[in-house]
């Protein structure tokens, strides 16, 4: 019973921490694309007709997409705020889902002045939906070290119209303004062909590492090519840190769990020490009576780990399909059922099993059964 409990328990642990880290994720995964080239020396990289069209042609990118992005200055009604003015071209939406975020208005049209605003920057300023009473504005820096006499030879200035807002993570929305890709290359003096990263959407997940490979080729050493997992490289080290701490906890229960196996198995040796002594007299060997226990001990482990198993599914399909715990009263605590996890928890139940029955085993001796 105890390893059913400590099984369950351990599968039902590993599948809430899967699930919380897809809900975690799920928030990144809005805004991150598949792949990204950010550009290694200096801010922005040209890219020729002939990379497009080799980009274009590589057989796993389903869509790619030019960004320019840098900080600036917003002002909106007396407000302001400095946050990421982010210029994305028309295949944008293909590449990532950000658009499918946009609670309050709708993705702004190219070739235009409207940009969408994250929930937090628009809070923060109190923007209004396409607001045409009060100006909201961006500054952004000038290029050179020319002379300033006034505020216009320092900062390109333009006015904004907010079409949308956008609310994905409390970080990203309160950091992140998009615009047309021309809009910005303008505010920056980039040529058409000029942009800060390359964004990509990879077709098959397979490939990722392969068609990472590829871009690199086609774009040279001037930038490098990132997977989702390294643009939030502090978030999955925090993710994979967490759940080694939480495998570790219940693994440790287990342990504890291990001790009353060999107890259990201790007793049974002591108790049926003259059944063991005459089976050594009719023959057997130390070895042999020994493998008894080390059997019986494992197959304890291995039926009370499906058993545990197969009643932490259960738990787990339950809350899926009906919620049984919330973590608000519209949000389901997060599980997912993952085949990894019941190798983990079968693996480590199994593992700690044969070697708690060996340790109990070896009780058995020569010395011991010749005892009185």
């Amino acid at each position: 019973m105890g390893i059913v409990a400590g099984g369950a328990a351990l599968f039902v642990a590993l599948s809430v921490f899967s699930g919380l880290i897809d809900f975690s994720l799920s928030f990144s995964n809005a805004a991150d694309p598949d792949l990204k080239a950010v550009v290694v020396q200096g801010k922005s990289i040209r890219i020729t007709p002939e990379q497009k069209r080799r980009l274009t042609e590589l057989p796993y990118v389903h869509k790619w997409s030019g960004v320019v992005e840098e900080r600036a200055l917003f002002t909106y009604n007396g407000k302001e705020q400095v946050a990421v003015l982010k210029g994305v071209d028309g295949n944008f939406t293909a590449v990532t889902g950000l658009q499918k975020s946009i609670y309050a208005g709708e993705w702004f049209l190219q070739n235009s002045g409207q940009v969408v605003v994250g929930s937090g920057l628009a809070q923060n300023l109190s923007i209004g939906l396409l607001d045409y009473n009060n100006v909201f504005e961006v500054l952004m820096p000038r290029a050179g070290g020319a002379e300033v006499n006034a505020v216009s030879d320092a900062f390109h200035q333009t006015v904004l119209y907010p079409s949308g807002f956008f609310s994905v993570s409390e970080e990203l929305d309160a950091n992140y303004v998009f615009c047309d890709i021309r809009l910005a290359q303008q505010l920056l003096e980039y040529q058409p062909d000029e942009y800060s990263a390359l964004e990509f959407a990879v077709s098959s997940s397979d490939e990722v590492d392969q068609t990472q490979q590829a871009i690199g080729q086609i774009l040279g050493t001037k930038v490098e090519v990132k997977n989702r997992a390294q643009l939030n490289d502090a978030l999955y080290k925090m993710l994979n840190t967490e759940n080694l701490v939480v495998y570790l906890f219940f693994t440790l229960v287990l342990i504890i769990v291990m001790f009353n196996l060999i107890g259990a198995l201790i007793m049974m040796i002591i108790e049926k020490k003259s059944n063991l002594q005459t089976l050594l007299n009719m023959g057997m060997s130390v070895k042999q009576l020994r493998r008894i226990f080390l059997l019986q001990g494992s197959l304890l482990c291995v039926v009370g780990g499906i058993i545990g198993i197969g009643i932490g599914a259960v738990l787990v399909y339950l809350q899926q399909q009906f919620s049984l715990v919330m973590i608000t009263p519209t949000l389901a605590y997060p599980i997912v059922f993952e085949i990894k996890n019941v190798i983990i928890v079968f693996v480590t139940i199994t593992t700690l099993g044969i070697l708690a029955s060996m340790l109990a085993s070896n009780r058995v001796s020569a010395r011991f059964l010749s005892e009185k």
